[in-house]
């Protein structure tokens, strides 16, 4: 058997089936090794199976509220929550199959499983095979960080990954982390049924954002049930019998209750430290993510990274835009680089919350002079109409060239209608170009013109309140 590649690609992520894709086209002899679930952690425990429970739990909060639609729902929502579980189970399942079924199918491409390591550079050992190229491209993703054994105490916690296996619904969840991965857990098991406590170290969930902009996000997930605790010092678990006890603040034992299941939903670390990489001369920082230059080439000759791993993104679509920096340097003389990209992402609480450029905050301590633009998103016709006026939409633009810098939108389809003001910024042009542009009604982009017409200087934050809910 010839082990010997053109390139070898580690990981079927967001990366690498599309590499292998362009590798296969150049008629590059490619590898692609898989040592678990094809798809990675998008596909088997990331956007497709949460954005699926997402949709379920929207659907059990529509139901709830049917009475405002005019609509009777005699029985109310009844949550079968294994067959919630099931439908997430089906689309996670198609689409892993679905990425296998592309790699196995690309000419000139071998699929090997099991654990990839390096026993020399160039050289990767999977069983009793010895693989070797000249070209090797990591995309082996992350996974969710333990508890540190003092604050778990032996106690068995959940995370992202376990969780998503439960076959029957918590009667009281506990979320230790409030940003992005523990904030749509709680705000969707809270519409499950499930009571849910999410506990915060610092003074505010998504720490991120600015401050009313996660005072809003805390407003609609209280308004859901969802009880948040922030500043939670002295954090420890004890297990209780068959419930968990959980003290999140010094002092009495009030600053202690008891649930069912705990969730550490704390933050992710990249899955380097089994690769063998010691003997590669591929550098890592202190938490392990592989340290990469702008066209993520690693240290070691030969050896790049791309997704999770080099800890540039954490996004399916930074991990994706890897792919197409790598393929366009190597494969089509264009030299793309990661310092172009723009930061964009989405939390996807229900309405979501979509950002992109700068934070206020962000701007004021960067002493640029500053333009801002507010809407509550009850002024949005699409909004009120839906019956989901929470939230509201926000602008920064550079005084100077008018030029978008950031812009943060909470609510209803504000993760579509953000992407008419990335697509603005990425071109480079004025923000007049939206402003005078002619949106169709209704929709929620309609009103990014106007937002853009109420421009004034940006003064340390006193901002405009958003739609609550009612």
């Amino acid at each position: 058997m010839d082990d010997t590649f053109d390139a070898i690609v580690i990981g079927s992520g967001q990366a690498g089936p599309a590499l292998a894709e362009r590798f296969s086209k150049a008629g590059w002899r490619t590898a692609v090794i898989e040592r678990h679930r094809f798809g990675g952690t998008c596909v088997n425990t990331g956007c497709i199976p949460t954005k699926a429970l997402v949709a379920s739990a929207h659907v059990a909060s529509l139901l709830r509220r049917g009475a405002e639609y005019g609509i009777s729902v005699p029985s109310g929502a009844q949550v079968d929550f294994p067959a919630v579980m099931a439908r997430k189970s089906r689309i996670a399942g198609r689409s892993r199959e679905s990425v296998e079924k592309w790699l196995r199918g690309m000419p000139g491409v071998t699929v090997v499983q099991g654990h990839a390591r390096f026993e020399a550079p160039g050289q990767i050992r999977v069983g009793d095979r010895l693989l070797e190229s000249e070209r090797i491209f990591l995309n082996v993703g992350g996974r969710a960080n333990d508890l540190a054994p003092e604050i778990a105490n032996g106690v068995r916690t959940l995370n992202n990954s376990s969780l998503l296996a439960l076959d029957s619904l918590p009667e009281h969840l506990a979320v230790i982390g409030g940003s992005y991965v523990g904030l749509e857990f709680a705000q969707m098991f809270r519409r499950f049924g499930a009571r849910v406590t999410v506990l915060q170290r610092g003074a505010q969930i998504v720490p991120r954002e600015d401050a009313d902009v996660a005072a809003a996000v805390q407003a609609i997930l209280e308004h859901d049930g969802v009880e948040i605790r922030t500043g939670t010092e002295c954090f420890a678990l004890r297990q209780e019998g068959e419930r968990i006890a959980v003290r999140w603040r010094c002092g009495d034992d009030h600053d202690e209750f008891l649930c069912t299941h705990v969730l550490n939903a704390t933050g992710r670390r990249p899955n380097t430290d089994d690769l063998g990489l010691e003997n590669t001369g591929v550098k890592r920082d202190p938490r392990g993510y592989i340290e990469v230059d702008d066209q993520l080439r690693s240290s070691a000759k030969g050896i790049w990274a791309m997704g999770d791993c080099n800890g540039r993104g954490a996004f399916t679509h930074t991990a994706y835009n890897d792919f197409e920096i790598v393929a366009a340097n190597l494969l089509d003389s264009d030299a793309r680089r990661v310092s172009d990209r723009m930061s964009a992402y989405a939390l996807y609480t229900d309405p979501p919350l979509a950002r992109i450029g700068l934070t206020v905050d962000e701007a004021l301590r960067s002493g640029r002079p500053t333009l801002i633009g507010e809407l509550p998103m009850s002024r949005v016709g699409r909004a009120v109409q839906k019956g989901e006026e929470q939230g509201f939409l926000r602008v920064l633009v550079d005084t100077q060239t008018r030029h978008l810098v950031g812009a943060t939108l909470l609510g209803v389809e504000a993760d579509e209608a953000v992407h008419a003001l990335l697509t603005l910024m990425y071109a480079r042009q004025p923000v007049d170009t939206v402003q005078r542009a002619v949106f169709i009604h209704p929709t929620v982009s309609e009103l990014l013109p106007t937002v853009l017409g109420s421009l004034r200087p940006l003064q340390p934050l006193q901002p405009l309140e958003a739609s609550q809910p009612s």
